[in-house]
């Protein structure tokens, strides 16, 4: 028997990284999966490997209308939501003097934004339909700052103190719905590799991930799909508004 047998999640940015591999390991436990993605391609090709039970919508996060749209096919197709994934993120390099306006709004856009109508939407549907959890992504970077990551670390701090924000209201609504944070460290994704492209030795930025975990190795997408499994599952009913730090003790 799957943890989450017969729930319906929605995982967006699960095209790729963190969220292809949360929308494996939640279907692989049972769970009917709603990927989404601005990538259609890849989006849909992520769905049909994992077979029956998975779907795919193209989705831009940052669009409120096109919010109203997703979640009105997953209440068509499924009738409820039990588990809403806020995973789609983007990780732009600079300090305040090397950052210009459109660069700080966008990362706010896709990385602030997104959870902001994501959360709206599924607590729509959810207090509906019986309750559920919601896991925004949110970063070590959102608690340890650097120099380098100005709109990054703002952006994963906003997304963590709204986190806070929702697990009260929900509750104090008695609606059934919980809502907790995931803080990654340095995980090798594709997006990794897009900051490693930003700079001049990526190499050196590299070893220097991994220096900074105290365990001395960066993590993998499956160690972030496991807690995002935990907390999807009735097994954290007892859990909400917590930051769940995967970081390998970067924090520390």
């Amino acid at each position: 028997m799957g943890r989450v047998d017969g729930k319906i999640a929605m995982v967006t940015g699960a095209a790729s990284g963190l969220g292809k591999a949360i929308a494996e390991r939640l279907a692989g436990e049972g769970a009917t999966v709603v990927l989404t993605d601005i990538d259609e391609k890849a989006g849909a090709d992520v769905a049909a490997a994992i077979g029956a039970g998975a779907t795919f919508l193209a989705h831009d996060v940052t669009s409120g209308p096109r919010w109203d749209e997703v979640m009105a096919a997953v209440e068509r197709d499924h009738g409820r939501l039990d588990v809403m994934v806020n995973n789609a993120g983007i990780t732009l390099m600079g300090s305040i003097e090397d950052l210009n306006y459109d660069q700080w709004r966008k990362t706010f856009d896709v990385d602030v934004d997104s959870v902001f109508w994501g959360c709206r939407a599924a607590i729509g549907l959810m207090k509906r339909t019986g309750g559920g959890s919601i896991v925004n992504m949110a970063s070590g970077a959102g608690i340890k700052s650097s120099p380098g990551l100005c709109a990054y670390n703002a952006a994963k701090a906003a997304v963590i103190a709204a986190t806070k924000s929702i697990a009260l209201h929900c509750g104090e609504k008695r609606y059934g719905i919980r809502c907790n944070a995931v803080a990654p460290g340095a995980v090798r994704t594709p997006i990794i590799d897009k900051v490693l492209a930003q700079v001049a030795d990526p190499d050196a930025m590299l070893k220097g991930f991994e220096a900074s975990h105290p365990i001395g190795f960066i993590g993998q997408p499956s160690d972030i799909a496991s807690i995002v499994l935990y907390l999807a599952s009735d097994e954290a009913r007892f859990a909400t508004g917590a930051v769940f730090s995967v970081d390998g003790g970067m924090i520390l």
